[in-house]
């Protein structure tokens, strides 16, 4: 199998040491909680030297793919082996554009794991001249997101059944007082509700928001049925004026010429 010396990265001149000094101004407790935030990520190497064809791959590469180190060569086709159906035909090519001008790239897209698991990961790279031969090569990281995405989309479900929530507790608290000051059974304030809301051109949220509001503004007083009659029938439409708000359905005047 085919395997290639991952390159030391240089020193700094005057380090003279195996460790770079660091700065006095900070320390390694300063550097960890500035750049070690978020959610813990999984990360691989790899560098192909471009004149042989030859790959290398740190353990965690193998790792995200689904495979161990002695169950493939790695190389292109492995990595198109595990590379989503729906991403084959997307070509990056500021990837190739970058190789060619020495310049860092980077690009995400979508593996398959032995499990038959989908991975996002973002793969960057950089060509350079190789420590050895000095042939150019390319040098990078592979980087499981996976679990960012995961994030983002259980941030997005929570923040669904949060407004759900609330919109239906709304509904509700609208419908019992409809029932309390009526003396109506539920479905009959479902019905009065769902009228009100139809009437308006808005959904219940909107016209149980609208109603809340309206009986609200009376500073706290008992609700009456004229109260509610007056709340109900003053749903309107979001963005519609109010017909007792000069201010907004009053013409704008005509500039003399």
């Amino acid at each position: 199998m085919s395997s290639f010396t991952q390159p030391q990265p240089a020193l700094v001149d005057g380090a003279g040491g195996d460790v770079p000094t660091p700065s006095p101004g900070f320390s390694a407790g300063d550097l960890s909680r500035a750049l070690g935030l978020g959610t813990n990520l999984l990360v691989g190497r790899y560098s192909v030297e471009l004149a042989s064809g030859t790959w290398w791959w740190s353990d965690e590469v193998y790792t995200m793919h689904g495979w161990r180190r002695d169950e493939v060569e790695p190389g292109l086709e492995a990595l198109r082996s595990r590379k989503h159906p729906d991403d084959r035909s997307r070509v990056v090519r500021a990837a190739g554009e970058a190789l060619r001008l020495g310049r860092p790239f980077a690009c995400a897209h979508r593996i398959v794991d032995r499990s038959g698991r989908t991975r996002s990961v973002v793969v960057t790279g950089q060509g350079t001249q190789g420590p050895r031969s000095r042939s150019p090569e390319l040098v990078g990281y592979v980087v499981d997101v996976t679990p960012v995405q995961k994030e983002a989309l259980d941030r997005r479900s929570d923040g669904v059944v949060h407004r759900a929530f609330v919109s239906q507790a709304m509904i509700e608290q609208v419908k019992g007082v409809i029932v309390a000051v009526r003396g109506v059974d539920e479905a009959t304030a479902t019905d009065v509700l769902v009228a009100t809301a139809k009437s308006a051109g808005v959904s219940l949220r909107l016209a149980a928001d609208q109603v809340m509001a309206a009986l609200r503004a009376d500073d706290g007083a008992t609700v009456t049925h004229d109260m509610l009659t007056r709340a109900l029938d003053g749903v309107q439409p979001v963005g519609r004026p109010r017909s007792h708000d000069p201010l907004l359905t009053r013409r704008p005047r005509k500039r003399p010429r």
